[in-house]
């Protein structure tokens, strides 16, 4: 493990949905700066005695950088932990900077994300043949602004599966724009700590999933998905056709001809 900084996704709750590499590099790590707020607390349980921790959740930007610059004149290994995978919502691109200004090298380990967490799940599939072949990952404005162009309602319009990420507590906004957008009463699932072991969820459609939500009590750290594949009819896969060529296999057909 080289003196560098690496950045982890954690994935979303489950301590086992770090990757194979991720946990090597944490478990050799000289200092943890993580995501105390969404990382779980068990991934600690895989660094060495020695390991200098930090939660980050009470941290700032600058804060942050100066840890890892400090450990890094140090010779230390250092690992940023994330939730999830790093690189959706998960600001590291102003870390980033911040390292190349001080010429600190870095490398980022992909982790397993939410909203892949959130259908597996609720056992779906974004992309179904004749349903929909583009998933959108996006969130409604908050504190955060959403460029006009990214509006939830003109990405609804294209009909393709949603994954909508902190958005939960703004729930019957994310309806109203969704109802503009899709046109139509799409399936809708609200996974709350997708992975975790309090994880729980409930589905519906857009007439009825913010009172299902209420009910739940879901507030917070949810995925949003929607769109037909959570509940249609749908084509199957020319994948594993029998009548289907492709590099690997031929079809039926061919085979009983040659």
């Amino acid at each position: 493990m080289e003196n560098k900084v690496y950045f982890i996704g954690a994935g979303p709750g489950d301590p086992e949905l770090i990757t194979v590499k991720g946990r090597r590099i944490l478990s050799q790590a000289d200092v943890v700066i993580y995501a105390g707020s969404l990382v779980s607390k068990a991934q600690m349980e895989f660094c060495g005695e020695n390991t200098a921790i930090y939660n980050s959740a009470s941290m700032t930007l600058q804060e942050v950088i100066d840890t890892i610059k400090n450990y890094y004149m140090e010779d230390k290994k250092i690992v940023r932990l994330h939730t999830g995978d790093p690189s959706i919502y998960g600001a590291i691109k102003e870390q980033m900077d911040e390292l190349e200004k001080l010429e600190i090298p870095y490398e980022v380990v992909p982790g397993v994300s939410s909203f892949t967490a959130a259908a597996a799940s609720i056992k779906r599939e974004f992309t179904l043949p004749k349903v929909s072949q583009t998933v959108i990952l996006t969130r409604v404005e908050g504190r955060t602004p959403v460029p006009e162009r990214e509006n939830l309602e003109n990405l609804a319009r294209t009909g393709a599966s949603m994954a909508i990420f902190l958005s939960v507590g703004m729930i019957d906004k994310v309806v109203e724009k969704l109802k503009r957008g899709y046109g139509h009463n799409v399936p809708v699932a609200v996974v709350q700590r997708a992975s975790w072991n309090d994880e729980k969820f409930v589905i519906g459609t857009l007439e009825d999933i913010a009172d299902k939500v209420k009910k739940q009590n879901i507030t917070k750290t949810a995925q949003i998905l929607v769109g037909n594949f959570i509940d249609c009819s749908y084509d199957k896969s020319l994948l594993y056709d029998k009548n289907f060529s492709h590099e690997y296999r031929k079809a039926k057909d061919e085979n009983r001809n040659s």
